[in-house]
């Protein structure tokens, strides 16, 4: 990093006012070795620092082309902006360009270079002066020795809080290049939800990135930065409406990862360029002079599709190069609204309608606050003869401003709800047309990282959320809500408010109540039915197609099953301790902590809940030395050195007795017993398969029954095997109808879970067996039961 060069910075910041006081980015003398930072960011540049060989330094002492002198940057601001501070401007060139010092690009060129031609993009978008400042200081922190605090003292809060958010977390240590990714998109989009503009400064950022992306060696690194600019920033950039930035990064990213798919649209583009030119001027001419002759003041512009639109409709539509509509577009920029449908009427007038290619965006804007008539039509024959389908956008000049330029048209960056932070020195707030709010995205993606505990599962969602086609739909109050093509209702309901999503039961769509997994279409009216008790279907997750829903979703499931296994782990435990003979105390719980490696008694009953910690364990961890049962688990009467409370007729008073664990018998079941070599007697069930398959000799069985003790009830305890449907609340259903017969539940762990059924294996004190015949009754009668049975204990559990 380059030194912080104190006292001359100050004396060229005491300067800094004077615009014609040009400050070359010359490498300064005071630094140590320069710094090599990729066209990729900075971020990737921590662990690519070389020496850069005297020459080069000579080579880049020289202005790389497009360098942007100081008094040229004010000018390009002064240009939309006649009011624009000045001194800032002039500030925070001479900051950066000083504190970058001798810091090099790959491409050979001076760092300062990057956070420049970032400026001179936003200049493009007429940003406003804090947000042209903060991107010439937005690498500042990152890559050199000054501070957030140093940001602080001389620009004040508003611009350090713009550079703190489009900081990225280099520094933070994390488990792998995934989770790095993860974070600082994590940061980035709290950040973002805060102003915008941060938003803006780091699409420009990447932007330039990408253009000098060549300049990476390593393919593979080049590809990851595709891809992330695919996934992430150019879909951002399309959700706020900046279309001439998403284009860019789309083509360019697209170029990187399909090199042959690029080359051959492109080579296919060029083909029709030099065959067609003259025919669109024609087309132009003609179009605007029928405009004028009704009376219409147009411009009239014609653009050629870039590869990446072309590339995604021809997959979407399954459909040839030839057979788009759209290769070839005009824009018609008029004066007014009402002058857009008049256009149309000319249009339609004098060539043949292509019905499927025609959308109103001015009736029905796009959330981004896109507004347009797009229609398609036969044009004339071209020079060759074909006719070529031509697709023809009009709207006013101002909707063209906001298509190009998105939410930086307007310089309206607060958030009305009052997500920036006080205090920034913003001074507009929101106020478009149709009520455009440019942080609907932002608070969703926010929503997602502030909700989840994993940030790698919060980027693969907002990737989800970002990365689709939209339809826009409407709630029966009319307002519109953007979702990916192939949303459900249940993405609807989500779409609207989380409280919707979590109370959602059923749906109407126009006027029809349809399932939740129907498919919905651009224009479908959407009526949520709502329960405040509504369940969480297993299939819910699948049924959802957007990022949120589905974020939302998999955290209701998880705070379900939190509360339900934190339930049941103090029932067990409970019944353990008693069982046990020891005093069940959450003071007890409390001091054992330490040695469970848990941070709270809730963690604790968690697990004991959800079966990955067994109870002996928590009882050594509470009564340290107390002893175990021989099968390594604690239960309540040991079941393998079971001493019955009554009782047994028929046994030789003293003899050891053993209940056989492939039976478990019970208390009311008739009874054999089996002399061993020891001399203990193994108590079976007389229908026992066991007992059947090895038939011992006849002199060692003996006639058993149960027989009652004077003062006390039969008790003993069995295995219950309980399939279920995979859902949320399941377990709490199953223990509470347990629970209803009188039944205490010893342990309970889960076998063979997949993502329909589940099988819930229950240890249960009884007192005998018709106590636990009605208890099984009344669980099969439970509409997600698929079974329940009664199993021996000889397997133990792995």
């Amino acid at each position: 990093m380059a030194d912080k060069p104190s006292s001359d910075l100050e004396n060229d910041l005491s300067h800094a006012e004077n615009p014609h006081r040009s400050v070359a980015a010359t490498p300064t003398k005071e630094s140590g070795s320069p710094k090599v930072v990729s066209a990729s960011g900075s971020a990737e540049a921590s662990d690519e620092k070389t020496d850069v060989p005297s020459a080069a330094k000579t080579s880049a002492a020289k202005h790389p082309v497009g360098f942007i002198r100081q008094t040229e940057l004010i000018d390009l601001v002064k240009a939309y902006d006649p009011s624009a501070d000045e001194k800032v401007l002039n500030k925070a060139y001479v900051f950066a360009m000083k504190a970058h010092g001798d810091q090099m690009r790959q491409s050979g060129d001076p760092y300062f270079s990057h956070p420049l031609a970032v400026a001179a993009i936003l200049t493009e978008l007429n940003a406003d002066p804090a947000t042209v400042a903060t991107a010439l200081l937005h690498d500042v922190v990152e890559d050199t020795d000054y501070t957030l605090d140093d940001i602080h003292k001389h620009f004040g809060p508003e611009i350090a809080q713009l550079v703190d958010g489009v900081t990225k977390l280099s520094q933070i240590e994390l488990r792998d290049e995934a989770s790095k990714q993860a974070e600082n998109f994590r940061k980035f989009v709290m950040a973002m939800a805060d102003d915008v503009r941060v938003l803006l400064v780091k699409l420009a950022d990447r932007l330039h990135n990408m253009r000098t992306l060549y300049h990476i060696k390593k393919a593979e690194k080049r590809r990851r930065i595709a891809m992330e600019t695919m996934e992430i920033y150019a879909p951002l950039a399309g959700r706020i409406g900046v279309q001439r930035i998403r284009e860019e990064l789309e083509d360019i990213s697209f170029r990187e990862l399909s090199p042959d798919a690029f080359a051959t649209i492109k080579a296919r583009l060029d083909d029709l360029h030099e065959h067609s030119v003259s025919s669109v001027v024609e087309l132009a001419t003609v179009l605007r002079e029928k405009l004028v002759a009704e009376g219409m003041n147009a411009q009239i512009y014609s653009r050629e599709k870039r590869a990446y639109s072309i590339w995604r409709k021809m997959q979407h539509k399954n459909v040839s190069f030839d057979e788009l509509a759209d290769i070839y577009a005009f824009r018609v920029l008029v004066s007014s609204v009402q002058d857009c449908y008049r256009a149309l009427g000319v249009i339609h007038s004098n060539w043949r309608l292509i019905p499927a290619e025609f959308d109103d965006y001015i009736s029905a804007p796009k959330p981004n606050n896109y507004r347009s008539i797009h229609t398609a039509v036969i044009g004339p024959p071209w020079a060759d003869g074909r006719r070529q389908r031509i697709e023809i956008q009009i709207r006013t000049h101002e909707m063209h401003e906001t298509a190009e330029r998105g939410v930086a048209a307007h310089w309206q960056y607060k958030d009305p709800d009052g997500a920036a932070a006080a205090g920034n020195g913003s001074s507009v707030e929101i106020v478009g047309p149709r009520q455009y709010d440019p942080y609907e995205t932002p608070r969703k993606l926010v929503d997602m990282f502030q909700s989840g505990d994993d940030p790698d599962e919060a980027l693969q969602y907002a990737k989800l959320e970002l990365f689709q086609d939209q339809i826009f739909c409407f709630t029966p109050k009319s307002r519109v809500i953007a979702l990916p093509k192939g949303a459900t209702p249940l993405d609807f309901a989500y779409g609207v408010h989380t409280d919707v999503g979590d109370q959602c039961i059923a749906a109407k769509i126009n006027g029809v109540q349809r399932p939740l997994r129907t498919p919905l279409q651009t224009g479908d009216v959407v009526a949520i039915l709502r329960s405040e008790n509504a369940p969480v279907p297993a299939e819910w997750e699948s049924i959802a197609v957007t990022g949120r829903a589905r974020s939302a979703i998999r955290r209701r499931i998880k705070k379900m099953q939190y509360n339900e296994h934190l339930a049941l782990g103090r029932s067990i435990a409970e019944s353990v301790f008693t069982g046990a003979n020891l005093q069940y105390s959450i003071k007890g719980v409390r001091a054992g902590l330490r040695r469970l490696g848990k941070k709270s008694v809730e963690d604790v009953m968690v697990s004991v809940g959800r079966g990955d910690l067994p109870v002996q364990q928590l009882i050594e961890a509470v009564y340290p030395g107390a002893p175990a049962s021989a099968d390594g688990e604690i239960r309540p009467a040991s079941l393998n050195e079971f001493k019955p409370r009554v009782a047994i007729s028929g046994l030789t008073p003293g003899v050891s007795v053993r209940m056989a664990q492939c039976c478990t018998p019970l208390p009311g079941e008739r009874i054999v017993g089996i002399r061993n070599d020891d001399g203990a007697v193994t108590v079976h069930t007389i229908y026992c398969d066991t007992l059947a398959k090895e038939d011992p000799p006849q002199n060692r069985w003996l006639d058993l029954k149960w027989r009652a003790g004077d003062d006390e009830k039969l008790s003993a305890f069995a295995r219950l095997v309980v399939t279920v449907q995979n859902g949320v609340g399941v377990l709490s259903e199953i223990a509470g109808i347990i629970a209803r017969y009188g039944i205490s539940i010893a342990s309970i762990k889960l076998h063979n879970r997949s993502k329909e059924f589940i099988d819930l294996v229950m240890d249960v004190e009884v007192n005998d067996a018709q106590q636990l015949n009605q208890a099984l009754a009344g669980v099969r009668a439970a509409p997600t039961v698929i079974s329940a049975e009664r199993s021996g204990m000889e397997e133990d559990d792995e």
